[in-house]
């Protein structure tokens, strides 16, 4: 199955997008590995995502996220699932864009908002050490989160509506798309 497809695949898309389910799926579809640059973060740091941005604030994790990132580009037949806001920072986009094939894990924002407002684990929405916003408060400050990522997102060499798929058929449509999209040069 991995012939025409190349070595590294990037899934992108909004915090709630499917990255870290569909990313193992696709790989065992193509025999591939993968990894979730969320775990090599917390690998890295000693920590959980939220104690980094508790101890270390978003600097820190974003300087955790980007040697995470760097450390993808020489792995082979890999599918990578990227952090939420990975592309949105330091030149991280034309890392992933030089270094493999990017997927967008598109869905709608309703979808996003019902599948993380229960969510403890995302320190952006929450913040450390405060209370959970409300649900209009957290629908705004996703909305403002979405708003800035979305540019880089869309720039993707595939982008896959998800948000009402079940997992296993996604990943298998992913895995023949991907073969059928041009490579850039140098991939």
């Amino acid at each position: 199955m991995a012939q025409g497809v190349p070595d590294r695949i990037y899934l992108t898309g909004f915090m709630g997008s499917g990255k870290s389910t569909i990313a193992p799926l696709l790989a065992r579809i193509i025999g591939y590995g993968s990894v979730d640059i969320d775990t090599l973060i917390e690998d890295a740091g000693g920590k959980t995502i939220t104690e980094i941005f508790s101890a270390g604030g978003e600097k820190e994790f974003r300087r955790l996220e980007r040697a995470a990132l760097l450390g993808t580009t020489g792995m082979e037949k890999v599918v990578v699932s990227l952090g939420g806001g990975t592309l949105a920072f330091g030149g991280n986009d034309l890392v992933v864009r030089s270094a493999g094939m990017l997927v967008y894990l598109r869905v709608d924002q309703g979808t996003l908002f019902s599948r993380v407002r229960d969510s403890a684990d995302r320190p952006l929405l929450r913040g450390p050490g405060r209370p959970s916003p409300g649900p209009e408060e957290l629908k705004n400050r996703m909305e403002k989160l979405f708003a800035e990522r979305a540019p880089f997102y869309e720039k993707a060499d595939l982008v896959v509506d998800a948000g009402d798929r079940d997992p296993g058929s996604l990943a298998e449509f992913i895995a023949a798309a991907v073969a059928k999209v041009p490579r850039r040069p140098g991939n």
